[in-house]
């Protein structure tokens, strides 16, 4: 059985999702980059998310946003469903898109957190050796310039989705926000801070692409692979998938998330035992989403202490 995931209104995440096999068939090209953007600001708007930072890369999807209203897996499925039914159009792709894990949600607790999380979001391309610099990636992204203050647009794609419809806008914008725990009056700090964390991680992966003597493969080369291939470099499996991140050097911040999540999943477990035991008297602790969504069991008002 999974670890329960905690859902409260106004939490960030880093959320990641893989395409099923490590095929290709999120290459960059127009098509693809339209569907995304499209699927992201409908979805991001109809569930009230804030989007912060984006990369689609041709295997998986990276999004860094903060939940405003506490119902993250209801925008998920709607964008993964959306980006899955349209790709499966444009590729001509029988069976899934996505793979079977779930998708992975960290939440980012401090400012450090947000600055590397962020960072790494954006130069994803180029630890995968792609292009050397993040800003030259072509598939769907967002550039450290516009954090907080630009914004995506694309307009409707002609595949799937009915021009009738009135829920399927003519064009779909969506307005980059700043994360909350950045002030306003703190914006351009925190892009420096965000694009100095993004140059040291650029630079540590083209050291690394230069010892393994590779070559970068150039964002022309990315753009002409075929979408049915499927990807070959090495990747470690069965990796932890952390619930949260502090940054580094975080040390007491680690702790006291790592507390606070343990005595979720200690009440959780407790609560969810009673429940399975016919008390439907039971109270989950804040945070529980499944149970109170689809099966109407009472969640306490009281933060756990960790």
């Amino acid at each position: 059985m999974s670890q329960p995931r905690k859902i409260v209104p106004g939490a960030t995440y880093l959320l990641t999702r893989r395409v099923l096999r490590r095929h290709l068939l999120l290459r960059p090209d127009a098509g693809i980059n339209q569907l995304l953007v499209y699927a992201l600001a409908v979805s991001a708007r109809r569930h009230g998310v804030e989007v912060h930072a984006f990369c689609a890369m041709s295997t998986h999807l990276h999004l860094v946003v903060t939940d405003v209203q506490g119902v993250l897996p209801l925008f998920l499925q709607s964008f993964h469903r959306l980006v899955a039914l349209g790709t499966k159009v444009l590729r001509k792709w029988e069976g899934p898109v996505w793979d079977h894990e779930r998708t992975s949600m960290v939440e980012l607790l401090t400012q450090a957190a947000l600055v590397e999380k962020i960072a790494y979001v954006l130069a994803n391309p180029v630890a995968a050796g792609l292009v050397r610099h993040a800003r030259e990636w072509p598939g769907a992204k967002v550039d450290v310039r516009d954090l907080g203050r630009g914004a995506l647009r694309a307009t409707r794609p002609s595949v799937y989705l009915d021009p009738d419809n009135p829920q399927w806008v003519d064009e779909a914008t969506l307005p980059l926000a700043l994360p909350p725990a950045i002030a306003p009056e703190g914006a351009d700090g925190f892009r420096r801070q965000v694009a100095a964390e993004l140059e040291r991680q650029e630079a540590l992966a083209y050291a690394e692409i230069e010892r393994q003597g590779s070559r970068v493969l150039g964002a022309e080369r990315a753009s002409e692979i075929s979408p049915y291939e499927r990807a070959t470099s090495p990747e470690r499996l069965r990796e932890r998938n952390p619930t949260f991140a502090v940054g580094r050097e975080q040390g007491d911040a680690w702790r006291a998330a790592a507390a606070a999540v343990r005595a979720f999943r200690a009440s959780y477990r407790a609560a969810l035992e009673r429940w399975c035991a016919g008390v439907r008297s039971a109270v989950f602790p804040v945070g529980t989403w499944w149970m109170r969504t689809f099966h109407g069991a009472s969640v306490s008002d009281a933060v756990l202490a960790s």
